[in-house]
């Protein structure tokens, strides 16, 4: 689709030239007199970019056009255009969010150039902060029990200062989400949120994973490389899972931590950073301690302001807020409508333990959303829930073929669901006929 550009500009001459020049580049060109004009053709339209004069004839002016854009939230890409510039009417049109300050007269060639990088701009600002809401909504910390508005209360006391963070908590509570909570409203959030999983990379990369090594270190380091310690540098680095660190990765880690330097594997050149360390933990590391599996003095360097995620079962009221969220986000995810739950499931999902907690709740709401049809999900339409477990519902049975039949009613279902209840298509995509899929259909009680 052709992108819309603005013209405003009180002189006649200038404003068909410029929308014959930008017609010619395949734009669509509107044009306006003044400010006034102007700011009533923005309420009609969206435009891309605006090429706006500051020396209006009669009116507001350009600036004062551009400051009352600025707060009506238009996200038009803004090019100004004076015959009489100078640095400071520059530098304030920039203040205001111009993007670019052309003088007249016009060089119709400059004009199309910096109107299109105007727009390029523009649109990887909108993809970037498309990125960023994507984001926000992803690492959301949902819920208002007690325990959670206590938890923000702390994150907001805390994420200001320097201070290391050791997180606690059984795994799926969001430990992730307090750490980049803290990270986002702390001093160091314009810089980068670095993790590492330790328990997830083998023993022997762990040590090249955070310090980086030299060319040549050991077999395969045909080059150098850099650790997550020296790429957080001015930044907050997450270390999750810490209780499964090796011991030779926690005295290399100790010195760090005391010293705020550390060499790559293979090099004896020291490399000074700073760095926020942010850990966590879903064991305790009391017990490694006494068992002699982790070091105490580690400990109390990582363990200077602790949190503590509550498990989902504690906070059983935020289930509701927990399930609307997942059921938004995985229904725009697969391009349905949000499902609607019916009070007696939500209060079963309330009434179950989660020994998996958030992360499993989670996992079960994006089930139902992919699985269950268009009418009001009910108990029945979700996972059998037995004692701390979570299970398919066709793992119930003990028969053979009554887990079977059970186990292919929830697949036909699911592909049923992802064609829109297409038969011929859902058939095509299992690799079965047609008339076959009907007959197990009508077997299975399947509408």
């Amino acid at each position: 689709m052709p992108e819309k550009i603005l013209i405003v500009d009180d002189e006649r001459g200038i404003r068909e030239t410029l929308r014959g020049v930008l017609e010619d580049e395949n734009f669509v060109v509107s044009t306006a007199v003044s400010g006034e004009e102007c700011l009533e053709a923005v309420k009609q339209a969206s435009f891309s970019c605006i090429l706006l004069d500051i020396w209006l004839g009669s009116g507001i002016d350009g600036l004062e056009t551009l400051e009352r854009l600025s707060e009506a939230g238009n996200d038009a890409a803004v090019v100004m255009i004076s015959g009489h510039g100078n640095i400071e009417t520059a530098v304030r049109s920039t203040k205001l969010g111009a993007f670019d300050f052309i003088e007249k007269p016009l060089s119709l060639e400059r004009t199309i150039v910096t109107v299109k990088n105007a727009i390029r701009q523009r649109k990887l600002e909108q993809a970037n902060n498309q990125l960023r809401r994507e984001l926000a909504e992803q690492y959301e910390m949902v819920g208002e029990s007690i325990a959670m508005r206590a938890l923000r209360k702390q994150i907001s006391i805390v994420a200001p200062t320097e201070g290391r963070v050791l997180i606690s908590g059984e795994s799926g509570t969001g430990k992730e989400l307090v750490a980049r909570a803290i990270h986002n409203q702390s001093n160091r959030s314009g810089a980068a949120f670095v993790e590492i999983n330790s328990a997830a990379i083998p023993e022997e990369l762990v040590e090249s994973e955070l310090f980086g090594h030299a060319k040549g270190a050991f077999s395969g380091a045909t080059k150098a490389k850099k650790g997550k310690f020296q790429i957080a540098d001015g930044a907050t680095l997450f270390l999750d899972e810490i209780g499964d660190m090796s011991a030779t990765v926690q005295a290399k880690m100790l010195r760090v931590l005391e010293e705020q330097r550390f060499e790559p594997v293979g090099s004896n050149t020291p490399i000074v950073v700073d760095v926020r360390i942010i850990s966590a933990t879903n064991k305790s590391l009391d017990t490694l301690i006494e068992s002699g599996d982790f070091r105490a003095d580690l400990f109390y360097r990582l363990n200077v302001i602790p949190f503590q995620v509550p498990p989902l079962r504690e906070r059983p009221e935020d289930v509701p807020k927990l399930i609307e969220h997942f059921n938004r986000r995985f229904s725009a995810d697969y391009g349905k409508h949000p499902k609607s739950f019916a009070d007696a499931t939500v209060a079963k999902l309330q009434e179950y333990s989660w020994p998996g907690n958030v992360r499993e709740l989670k996992n079960t709401v994006e089930r139902v959303v992919i699985m269950a049809g268009d009418s009001e999900v009910t108990p029945d339409d979700l996972p059998e829930l037995s004692d701390g477990t979570l299970e398919a519902a066709h793992f119930r049975f003990q028969k053979f073929k009554d887990a079977t039949d059970a186990y292919q009613r929830d697949f036909i279902r699911h592909k049923l669901a992802q064609f829109d209840g297409n038969v011929a298509k859902a058939a095509e995509d299992m690799g079965v006929d047609r008339s076959h899929l009907y007959r197990r259909m009508r077997n299975l009680g399947i509408k």
